[in-house]
């Protein structure tokens, strides 16, 4: 056993000789040595490494230094990491606090929708179509308020009936609380955009990561990234519910701008299965508009919660009341029940066409406008081009000639109809179902084209009419020109040949000459022989036809 002693060296040299000595480089040395090793620890007697002059003692000193040096580097190294890693986790959680915050922002009143549109609380609306009060605003307004719950809903209607007004109106009367508005867009990463803007979520594109080249959850397909988004707002809906806040409301504006092929189709079963889910949970209301027939087709697939709210045109006296308060406004002129009636006549209760017709001046001018708009539009997008057509322009010639042919039905129905005007509600256009114009057109595929196209229009109840008074108008007016009937006929006649001709093959077989004969062997779908034909060549006489 050692017993271990603190020994201090050169302890008996005091100030004054020290200070003495240190003047003498021979006397300082050990003075310095003290400088740099006061203490040692260790059994007495036993020497310095330091002191020992030999190889041994100085790589034990080097040994010690190297040791002790690196130490110091992993242990700055490790203080390091720990501080950025604890700084890299508190921004993380704060990030995603951040996004949360963000997106609940959003919900709060005002909204950049009602902004666009020129539309606030308090301030008249400049739109025709916002000064129209339908039977179906007292419900979206419900919607919108927050009242009614545990669904979600689709608004079906022609192109120009006032959905979105209707939207925008009830949007104002809350100032935009706990509402987010977007348009969809056919291109999945346009439409990423879009509701990223609507919910305030940049999908960690301002991530701090992206600033050291860091891959983030970004590199990926725009679904999934709308899938994030969706699960960010679900996060905040579960929040705003357990302070006892209404559900929240997300509205997808034109919705027939999705795209009808395998990505569309994934998005609007994507957003459908959160509209369930949130409808049957109380957490956030989902509105879909839509001026086309598929979207509801689509939906109505898999659909429990969901109710349709059509939305058609005006009956004739609200039109022409509407018509009345329009022109007061802008022209401050009182428009006699005889013109008003002449203006419902040519177009109808489409709000969008009696916004134009109440900005002009001259109003049954315009409603002439709007009927040759209306029938040129039609011409140019599916005339036909008779016998004389070339092969080339089939596939556009089958769109055309179908139209044509369910445009005449529709004539033809109308000539049958027992009533074709009401006084109180105005036009009664003729309609078919949508299973009936397919057996009509003898094609089954035109017909959501049409509706994209606005020259016809299928309804929540599935029935196939003209798009609008003035379409059906430009209907009566082509099938009423002379000739029209044997011109259809004469097209898909050619149409019809063109396709015979593609459904025939020609066999050519040589070498039949000086009673050469082949002998062809028919076999059935089993591969079984179900006969065989023979060809033979006579020599040819004088006299015998050709």
């Amino acid at each position: 056993m050692f017993s271990y002693t603190l020994a201090v060296r050169r302890t008996a040299v005091s100030l004054s000789r020290g200070t003495a000595r240190a003047k003498s480089p021979l006397l300082a040395a050990p003075f310095n040595r003290i400088s740099k090793r006061n203490f040692v620890f260790g059994p007495p007697g036993q020497p310095d490494p330091a002191d020992d002059d030999s190889p041994k003692g100085q790589s034990q000193s080097n040994w010690k230094d190297s040791t002790m040096k690196v130490l110091e580097t992993a242990g700055a190294t490790l203080a390091s990491i720990a501080v950025l890693g604890l700084a890299g986790y508190s921004y993380h959680k704060y990030y995603k606090y951040l996004v949360l915050n963000k997106i609940d922002n959003a919900f709060e009143p005002g909204d950049p929708a009602l902004d666009v549109a020129g539309v606030s609380p308090g301030k008249e609306a400049h739109d025709t179509e916002q000064w129209v009060v339908r039977d179906e605003q007292e419900k979206i307004d419900r919607i919108v308020s927050g009242e009614l719950k545990g669904h979600y809903y689709l608004l079906v209607g022609e192109k120009g009936t006032g959905k979105t007004s209707m939207l925008l109106n009830a949007m104002q009367k809350v100032n935009g609380r706990r509402v987010a508005m977007f348009e969809a867009h056919a291109d999945l990463e346009i439409f990423r955009v879009r509701f990223g803007k609507a919910l305030d979520f940049e999908f960690h594109e301002d991530y701090i990561g992206s600033l050291f080249s860091i891959r983030g959850p970004r590199d990926t397909t725009a679904l999934l990234d709308i899938e994030r988004a969706f699960n960010k707002l679900e996060k905040v809906a579960l929040q705003r519910r357990a302070k006892g806040d209404s559900p929240l409301l997300l509205v997808v504006n034109s919705a027939h701008l999705i795209r009808d092929d395998e990505d569309g189709r994934d998005l609007l079963e994507l957003m459908q299965q959160r509209a369930e889910q949130w409808a049957a949970s109380n957490l956030v209301t989902m509105i879909f508009n839509s001026d086309d027939y598929w979207v509801y087709e689509r939906l109505k697939r898999y659909a429990t919660r969901m109710e349709v709210i059509p939305v058609p045109d005006l009956p004739k006296q609200k039109a022409m009341s509407a018509l009345q308060r329009y022109r007061k406004r802008y022209h401050n002129e009182e428009v006699s029940k005889d013109v008003l009636t002449q203006v419902y006549d040519h177009v109808g209760g489409r709000l969008s066409f009696l916004n134009r017709v109440a900005k002009s001046h001259d109003m049954l001018q315009t409603c002439k406008d709007i009927c040759t708009a209306e029938k040129t539009w039609l011409l140019n997008r599916c005339w036909i081009l008779g016998s004389e057509m070339d092969d080339d322009v089939m596939d556009e010639q089958k769109f055309s000639s179908a139209a044509m042919v369910l445009a005449k039905a529709l004539v033809d129905q109308e000539s049958e109809m027992d009533k074709r005007y009401d006084d109180e509600h105005g036009h009664i256009l003729p309609e078919m179902p949508l299973h009936k114009a397919r057996q009509v057109m003898t094609r089954a595929d035109f017909i959501q084209s049409y509706d994209h196209d606005n020259i016809f229009t299928i309804d929540s109840r599935a029935m196939v009419r003209a798009d609008s008074v003035p379409m059906q108008q430009a209907f009566r007016e082509i099938c009423a020109e002379p000739g029209f009937d044997e011109y259809l006929e004469q097209t898909l006649t050619r149409i019809s040949d063109i396709e015979s001709l593609g459904r025939t093959r020609e066999l050519t077989i040589k070498d039949l000459w000086d009673q050469g004969k082949y002998q062809v062997v028919v076999r059935d779908n089993h591969g079984r022989e179900a006969g065989t034909v023979e060809f033979s060549v006579k020599e040819k006489k004088d006299g015998d036809d050709d």
